[in-house]
């Protein structure tokens, strides 16, 4: 199995800017991609010397149509004399040709391919479709190799992760040449930053800077895939480990379980995998031999169905954020509750919740573990979540009251006030500082007294609304990171018998 390179996409303005940004990754990449469809007029004419101001990189030159994702709108007429131009040299070997051009699989110029062969230029053959996944991989490369010497690429947008698992299955399959596959947007991420397991012979990546177009097709820094998910060690050996959500627009998880790998020296690789469904995920994940999950909103409960064997605490709640797969079959752990239980004890400064009332908010998967060690310490809880059959079904379960979750609520989680833990996904990934709203902060209508203790298992932002206006009152406030960390440690320990 041979390692996929890591292609920088340059998508600036000016050749300047692109410049600029070759020389901020030159050590975590392998190739550019000139996208001079994104550049402006007056820097056309400066393409054809760009393989020479990169310095020794292998580039590839891209003008996308409009239509295939790009910027470019002045018809095939005009960007065929671009493409002649930045091809066009006397003599063979004169000058730094592209070492690749990427046309589309419906653009077929026979000069313009002479051209490519004549100075050593390899062809990309490109098929994008932004509205449906692919089913017939192979039939399509088959096609896109018009004379069998073309490296095909298929980029499309998956509907679901099941896309993505054909996707893998088909990709493997074709082993006689040189192919660039990949699943756009965040559900087809695993396999950009999989692009070795997925047989890819390259990667696409993007500047970090805030506002570019392709972060939003899924792309990530080079940076970020080489030191976090550590690229450059991926191969036929690296064993894969993930976790699983929707939409899971943020997770620590990643950061801290690939540390952990590079620490103890163990070859394998955390990915963010993102799914709706629990069948979808457990198929991606046995297509993929995924060796363990961290599992979290909003299938922790719906997961529990796919497990052969559950520790006494997933037999008890019914909700697993933790599963490994142990032969042909899924074994669920729940190691919220270690986490939640050991930062909410040291946050409190006690060893016990005897005679306090506390108020749970929501009554998700996270919820059920919270309850499950609020009860374990001997404390009183309400839960109070917007859907009150939901929170009716997680009090009864524990011995706990229930209620709706708005002003009516009020007076009761007053009553409840002691310690307020809020678990739902509200306010996840909000702006630092960040002026409480109805649409953020789930308690927005309930006045803070100042003397609750006020916990909230998001931990990014580091203080959410709910956080910053608890505080601003005078309350002793805790984010989640706490809680991250105690329960991915105690999932390292399971997943490879190593402590953190």
């Amino acid at each position: 199995m041979e390692k996929s390179k890591v292609c920088l996409c340059l998508d600036g303005k000016t050749i300047a800017e692109d410049l600029k940004m070759v020389n901020q990754y030159r050590n975590y990449i392998d190739l550019v991609e000139l996208r001079a469809d994104c550049l402006n007029d007056e820097e056309m004419q400066s393409i054809r010397r760009f393989p020479e101001l990169v310095g020794g990189l292998p580039c590839i030159l891209t003008i996308r149509r409009k239509s295939d994702g790009g910027q470019f709108v002045d018809g095939e007429a005009a960007r065929t004399v671009i493409f002649a131009s930045s091809l066009a040299y006397s003599e063979k070997n004169s000058g730094h040709p592209f070492a690749y051009i990427d046309m589309e699989s419906d653009y077929f110029i026979s000069t313009l391919n002479d051209a490519a062969f004549a100075f050593g230029t390899k062809i990309i053959r490109s098929y994008h479709n932004f509205s449906e996944p692919v089913t017939d991989l192979k039939a399509l490369m088959k096609n896109l190799r018009k004379t069998g010497f073309e490296i095909p690429k298929v980029a499309f947008m998956p509907n679901s992760l099941e896309d993505v698992t054909r996707l893998y299955k088909q990709s493997n399959a074709i082993t006689d040449f040189d192919h660039i596959v990949l699943a756009m947007g965040p559900i087809g991420q695993p396999s950009r930053i999989l692009a070795t397991k997925f047989n890819s012979f390259l990667t696409y990546t993007c500047s970090e800077q805030p506002g570019t177009n392709l972060s939003e097709l899924g792309q990530i820094d080079p940076v970020t895939l080489r030191n976090l998910y550590h690229f450059d060690e991926i191969d036929g050996e690296t064993s894969i480990y993930g976790v699983a959500g929707y939409p899971l627009k943020v997770t620590g998880s990643p950061a801290l379980h690939n540390a952990g790998f590079k620490k103890h020296g163990i070859n394998s690789v955390y990915v963010p995998v993102r799914s709706k469904n629990a069948a979808e995920l457990i198929d991606f994940a046995e297509t993929l031999n995924i060796k363990a999950l961290s599992v979290t909103v909003p299938l922790k409960n719906e997961v529990v169905n796919h497990l052969e064997y559950k520790d006494k605490v997933v037999e008890k709640i019914r909700a697993s954020n933790t599963i490994v797969r142990t032969g042909l079959a899924w074994t669920g752990y729940n190691t919220d509750v270690h986490g939640f239980k050991k930062s909410l004890l040291e946050f409190l400064g006690t060893k016990s919740l005897f005679g306090k009332k506390v108020s749970i908010i929501g009554a998700g998967g996270a919820a059920k573990a919270i309850a499950y060690v609020v009860k374990e310490l001997h404390g009183k809880a309400c839960v109070f979540n917007r859907t009150v059959e939901k929170a009716r079904l997680l009090a009864e379960e524990f011995g706990f009251k229930y209620s709706s979750l708005g002003f009516e609520s009020m007076k009761l989680i007053s009553k409840y006030s002691d310690i307020i833990i809020q678990t739902t996904s509200v306010g996840l990934g909000v702006e630092e500082n960040t002026i409480s709203t109805e649409k953020n902060d789930p308690l927005y209508f309930y006045p803070f007294s100042g003397k609750e203790k006020v916990y909230d298992v998001i931990y990014e932002p580091v203080k959410t609304p709910i956080l910053l206006r608890a505080e601003k009152s005078g309350c002793k406030v805790c984010n989640g990171e706490d809680m991250l960390r105690y329960q991915g440690y105690e999932q390292f320990e399971i997943y490879t018998g190593e402590k953190y």
